[in-house]
């Protein structure tokens, strides 16, 4: 049984694909997603407010910064995700908000982002999935490109 033990805990940490933080101040919202992307292998810092996720972003690399927009000002998660930008490991970065957040930003007529934006909604699971893996491919494939300028330059 021991053995058996060993290859499941080894089997969890090879599943574990990326490094995520995420920034919301609901605690409803934060538990969920955390619980989803845990679910499909990805490793889940979380935190509840800007102040709370940027000593994060310096003690800790992540793939993926996943951040509210609103929490404990209108522009918090705005603040997370250009301290983010600014890392030198160059995590990527998106906007989420739950369903009725982001229906009253329509109604506001919100500009577009310039980052990825993300419309987390309970029934599609396998959206944000994609979007989430979608934009870790797109920061793995930017390091490259980055490292290759700098070997060759």
């Amino acid at each position: 049984m021991k053995i058996t033990h060993e290859r499941e805990a080894n089997r969890c940490t090879q599943l574990e694909l990326a490094r995520v933080l995420l920034v919301d101040d609901n605690p409803t919202s934060r538990l969920t997603l955390q619980t989803v992307l845990e679910a499909s292998g990805y490793h889940v810092d979380s935190a509840a407010s800007a102040a709370e996720a940027i000593p994060m972003l310096d003690a800790q690399e992540y793939e993926l910064v996943l951040s509210d927009l609103q929490m404990e000002s209108p522009e918090a998660g705005l603040k997370v995700l250009a301290h983010a930008r600014i890392m030198d490991y160059k995590p990527a970065t998106a906007i989420v908000t739950t369903y009725q957040n982001a229906k009253d930003q329509k109604e506001q007529h919100a500009k577009p982002q310039t980052q990825a934006r993300m419309l987390i909604t309970p029934e599609d699971i396998p959206g944000l999935l994609g979007k989430v893996a979608n934009l870790i491919s797109q920061r793995a494939a930017r390091r490259v490109q980055r490292e290759m300028r700098h070997a060759t330059g």
